[in-house]
């Protein structure tokens, strides 16, 4: 249709000439529109087949590899069935550009993904750190300012002065009335020796006027520590009668918390009668997270807010910490001493405390009135600027250094810091997405990266190692990028680089599968590493004790993974190992060469299949060991102890390799001063 309507258009041209040549023009462009809109249908079918050709060639790209619209850990070199559901396998395409440099660990977005993921950044810098700690408690009485009220004298009490709890005393306040037959005799031996005293006055025989003085001295010093008061022994000489019933005041001031006693009561020497509180000063009991326990500190400032006073803030120091953790709470008490002079606070009430931790030198916590001083480590408030005794209990002052304070009065360190959106935590591990830049200005790749995180302060965490100050990482949308990463069988969150999560049989571009790993030796490395460190002991009992438990967990791998009846990759590899340590004598010589054999075994399984597991391994190699022909193994320190000598050339050897995930390492926290 199209190719009849443009032969009209050329032979109307021909035939109307000049007379109608604005009709042509316009024939002329409607059919030129038409064709640019239709591309294909101008052509003949041989110039169709012609044209798709040219376009197949440059169009085509390359396939990178083969994998499973439901198994997206299915990457395999060539086309075929998914080897765990048998579904076909679906091409995955290089960009044709040449990629950006990043690895796997990376998703590359333009500026209209951005968008839509909607990624935000922040860059990561170094800052002054404080965190604020909420906690919260309840208020109790100050063990060491109750005072007990107790019977010193065996007696009968007629009266109780004060006859129910809650009411304040003042020192010297009469508390009871007691009627005691002993208390009745020692008041008739002080009236008689002072009778005695005067009669023996004008004796010419001094030991007559000394017994009588020091009797009388000894009956009056009775008196006073059966709770009489000088004023009331005076009253007694001056009467010159005893007095049937004593009244005993109360020692302290304070508020009755405990009445024990009722009146017509026997009381034997040492009965409690009352129990009396100061709350001039009370404690308060807090219960602390654990993980809130590394920005506490003895001697530390707490500010306290009570629901009965809203907007009062209360103050006090903590004064203990308990050693051990509450089982069923998981907390930790603290307890915080609290000026109470106007008492408003009172014992049970709940409170709610605010700690504000500073990061100091050497990590620890800054605070300012502490920095460099001394402090007892029983009253928090004595705090003094050299060592000396404590002018309450008379113990030595310690360095506030030792209870977990910078020592000098340096300033606030600045320390490398991200928001708490930035990681994704899975609990053993915590990885951040870095924004890089790319060769187009609009599109950014996005690499993840494990990093290690050190406390939480606030909305930020501190970063121990993994990232630089400058850096840009993802605060809002990497969970996005981490799906993204996940759906095409990436390193991500929950699968780090080297391994994949999937149990079944995961085969890779190269053909392997996953559970082709040095990782899958994880579990029974740990027997060989503890035999590595027997040799070096010279203890080849213990050796051999762990290459057999080496060799029983090498069975249950390959019996678990169904390794026995495969002749090739890996499993071939895996049981050379067992068979490497198959019988195990116990002589020294014997079991150094044998574990020489088996350690060869493992690092050609390490140099062909990949190892990136958590734990780090170090290839060793020591030259002059098996007289100089030299020798391999592996440990788990870049400490050198060298299995083949022991004692002898413990030292000798050299790192040759390293194994396991890599985590960059950043300049440490402490590096930068603030002012």
């Amino acid at each position: 249709m199209i190719n009849d309507f443009i032969a009209n258009v050329k032979k109307e041209i021909l035939n109307a000439g000049k007379k109608h040549w604005k009709l042509i023009a316009a024939s002329v462009a409607a059919g030129l529109i038409i064709a640019n809109i239709f591309p294909g249908l101008n052509l003949k079918k041989g110039d169709s087949a012609e044209r798709s050709d040219m376009a197949g060639v440059s169009r085509e790209k390359k396939v990178k590899y083969w994998t499973c619209s439901m198994h997206p850990q299915i990457k395999l070199p060539k086309k075929g069935p998914c080897p765990i559901c048998a579904m076909d396998l679906i091409p995955v395409y290089a960009d044709g550009e040449e990629e950006e440099a990043g690895g796997d660990v990376s998703l590359t977005l333009n500026e209209a993904g951005q968008s839509l993921a909607e990624i935000e950044t922040v860059e990561v810098k170094y800052q002054k750190v404080s965190n604020e700690v909420r906690l919260v408690g309840k208020v109790d009485y100050d063990e060491t300012r109750l005072s007990y009220i107790s019977a010193w004298v065996p007696g009968r009490i007629d009266r109780l002065f004060v006859d129910f709890t809650g009411v304040n005393v003042r020192k010297g306040d009469h508390l009871i009335k007691l009627y005691s037959p002993e208390l009745l005799a020692t008041q008739e031996e002080y009236l008689q020796a002072i009778k005695n005293m005067k009669e023996t006055k004008d004796s010419q025989l001094g030991i007559l006027r000394d017994t009588a003085r020091m009797t009388l001295e000894s009956a009056r010093e009775k008196l006073r520590l059966y709770g009489i008061k000088e004023e009331q022994i005076d009253e007694i000489v001056k009467r010159e009668t005893p007095d049937k019933h004593m009244t005993i005041y109360s020692p302290v001031a304070g508020t009755v918390i405990q009445k024990n006693g009722f009146e017509g009561m026997y009381v034997k020497t040492g009965d409690k009668i009352y129990t009396i509180a100061d709350l001039s000063k009370v404690w308060l009991f807090l219960d602390a997270y654990e993980s809130d326990v590394q920005w506490l500190h003895y001697g530390q400032r707490v500010k306290i807010e009570a629901e009965s006073f809203p907007g009062e803030v209360f103050h006090g120091k903590i004064a203990f910490i308990e050693p051990f953790v509450d089982e069923k709470t998981r907390t930790i008490k603290l307890r915080v001493n609290v000026d109470n002079a106007k008492g408003k606070l009172k014992p049970g009430m709940f409170v709610r405390a605010n700690i504000q931790a500073v990061l100091g030198q050497d990590g620890k916590v800054y605070e300012k009135d502490l920095a460099g001083k001394w402090i007892c480590p029983m009253h928090p408030d004595v705090i003094k600027d050299k060592q000396e005794p404590c002018d309450i209990c008379g113990m030595e002052l310690i360095r506030t250094s030792e209870f977990g304070f910078a020592a000098k009065p340096a300033v606030q360190k600045k320390v490398l810091v991200i928001p708490t959106t930035a990681p994704l935590i899975t609990g053993k591990r915590a990885v951040v997405y870095v924004e890089n830049e790319t060769k187009k200005d609009t599109t950014k790749r996005y690499e993840g990266r494990e990093v290690v995180l050190g406390p939480r302060a606030g909305n930020q965490y501190i970063v121990l190692s993994g990232l630089r100050a400058g850096e840009r990482v993802v605060t809002q949308g990497n969970f996005k990028i981490d799906s993204a990463l996940q759906i095409q069988a990436k390193p991500s969150m929950m699968n780090p680089a080297g391994y994949y999560s999937e149990t079944e049989n995961i085969f890779t571009q190269g053909g392997k599968a996953a559970s082709e790993s040095a990782g899958i030796l994880t579990s029974a490395l740990s027997y060989y590493l503890s035999a590595a460190k027997a040799l070096s002991e010279d203890n080849p009992h213990a050796a051999a004790g762990a290459l057999e438990k080496f060799r029983d967990q090498i069975s249950q791998i390959i019996k678990a993974d169904s390794l026995e009846v495969k002749t090739s990759g890996i499993a071939a590899e895996i049981k050379q190992l067992r068979a490497a340590v198959k019988q195990i004598d116990h002589n020294t010589d014997a079991l150094r060469k044998q574990f020489a054999a088996l350690s060869n075994n493992l690092k050609n399984i390490f140099e062909k299949y990949e190892y990136k597991e958590k734990q780090t391994l170090y290839l060793v190699f020591c030259s002059m060991a098996f007289n100089n022909k030299g020798g391999y193994w592996l440990q788990d320190s870049k400490e050198v102890r060298n299995p083949y000598f022991g004692s002898k050339m413990l030292k000798c050897g050299e790192i040759k390799k390293e194994y396991g995930r890599k985590i960059m390492e950043t300049k440490p926290i402490m590096g930068h001063e603030g002012h």
